[in-house]
């Protein structure tokens, strides 16, 4: 698809989504960012926001268009509001500590949370709300920023090194991605440096990244870790690591993620990027992606191309794991009463949001996977971790579902190259 093919879809898409009204950027926004950290701590009974601290760091490459419209619900949003009660930007985001209530532990569990805004011209209202899985809210925290506040942190000259890996040629906004080391010592930075090669040629295999590449920047920042590999708690291995990543999260073994997320949000200030891909010095399969918060992956098994790709549809495109489990294991995931708002699951409660709209007439709702070369676009059941009540679009061609599937289906490709419009829309 050609640039202005590209742009013209995105107006249409504003246009459809936005129509009672415009925020305009220039008028509430200056040119830099407003990071806000907040602390997530409790129990599935009893959740808190705490605000941490917030800084302040020049230039803003978040999205300018569509500013007060939320694209995808995600498991939290930040809402920043005049004093007059006008929405002046709204954005999603998911975090782990999700995952930790839906343990039920009775120890209270922490989580950090950096939320990126432009920085007002004037003093705002900030909310920002957390969600559990039937979209209501468990806990708010509401506070007024004031642009000129002592308090807020100036980094504008703390930036890390840093290169590009690949810089989009598009006119208009560009979609900033940002690599971080993770377990690789300074001796080491030229084999990161060829995995965030490897990493950008992965995606740019896949469809829509490759038809829509020239939109994209991926920058790839210098961040040597004191120890080379990181931590394995199964093997009682501690590495000294940028972000004190490990394996064995929530007690998983392949669940490769960081605690440290405030750290990573420090090494990226001043780099032109919203979104985070970690990559880890490991040969050992594992990672993470969770939505609007980054991607971690180890680089140097057999699968680390189409992994990386995989955990990049959750974080980057909202998407949901398409695979399940024929036992009960995380099975309670999606309430089957409740629409996820992942897009490419349904629970059939609003079916009509999703893909329905991209079937052939004649599909029939639910799909059978013995059909799936009759209906090669349907509503397969089993999705979501759960076997039964929760449907995907595709049988088994999909990376959201297997490493070994070649592509994303038609309805994955279709909710990235929407997001990809909702980013570098400027209306």
């Amino acid at each position: 698809m050609k640039t202005a093919s590209i742009l013209a879809a995105a107006a249409l898409c504003c246009a459809a989504n936005n129509q009672a009204s415009a925020v305009n950027y220039d008028k509430h926004f200056s040119d830099s960012t407003l990071r806000i950290d907040y602390v997530l701590q409790g129990t599935e009974k009893n959740v808190n926001i705490g605000l941490r601290h917030m800084t302040r760091s020049p230039h803003w490459a978040g999205r300018k268009g569509q500013l007060d419209q939320l694209h995808l619900g995600g498991n939290g949003d930040i809402t920043v509001t005049t004093l007059a009660g006008d929405t002046i930007y709204r954005n999603s985001y998911s975090t782990l500590f999700n995952e930790w209530l839906r343990l039920g532990d009775s120890v209270p569990g922490y989580c950090e949370v950096s939320l990126l805004v432009p920085m007002p011209r004037e003093r705002v209202k900030i909310t920002n709300r957390l969600m559990n899985e039937y979209r209501q809210p468990i806990a708010t925290v509401e506070h007024t920023v004031d642009p000129t506040d002592i308090l807020i942190r100036d980094h504008s000259k703390a930036v890390k090194p840093h290169e590009y890996i690949h810089k989009g040629s598009a006119p208009g906004p560009h979609i900033g991605v940002a690599f971080l080391a993770e377990g690789y010592t300074q001796e080491e930075m030229d084999v990161y440096m060829n995995d965030c090669r490897e990493a950008v040629d992965a995606m740019f295999s896949h469809e829509p990244f490759k038809e829509m590449k020239e939109h994209f920047d991926f920058i790839a920042v210098h961040t040597p870790s004191i120890d080379s590999g990181v931590s394995v708690p199964l093997k009682n291995e501690w590495k000294r690591t940028a972000y004190g990543s490990h394996y064995s999260t929530f007690y998983s073994d392949r669940y490769l993620t960081s605690p440290n997320v405030f750290t990573m949000y420090d090494d990226l200030n001043g780099i032109p990027a919203q979104h985070i891909i970690v990559l880890v010095n490991s040969p050992v399969y594992g990672g993470g992606g969770i939505f609007n918060d980054y991607t971690l992956t180890a680089a140097h098994h057999d699968k680390f191309r189409p992994v990386v790709v995989h955990e990049f549809g959750h974080s980057f495109g909202g998407l949901a794991d398409e695979y399940f489990y024929e036992v009960e294991v995380m099975s309670d995931t999606y309430p089957l009463t409740v629409e996820p708002w992942e897009p490419n699951i349904t629970t059939l409660v609003d079916f009509d949001s999703k893909w329905k709209g991209m079937l052939a007439p004649d599909t029939p709702i639910p799909t059978l996977p013995e059909d799936s070369d009759k209906y090669p676009l349907g509503v397969y059941e089993g999705g979501g971790y759960a076997f039964k009540g929760i449907y995907r679009p595709v049988d088994t061609t999909c990376r959201m579902r297997f490493n070994e599937a070649e592509a994303f289906c038609p309805a994955c490709q279709k909710a990235i190259r929407d997001i990809i419009l909702y980013y570098i829309s400027e209306d």
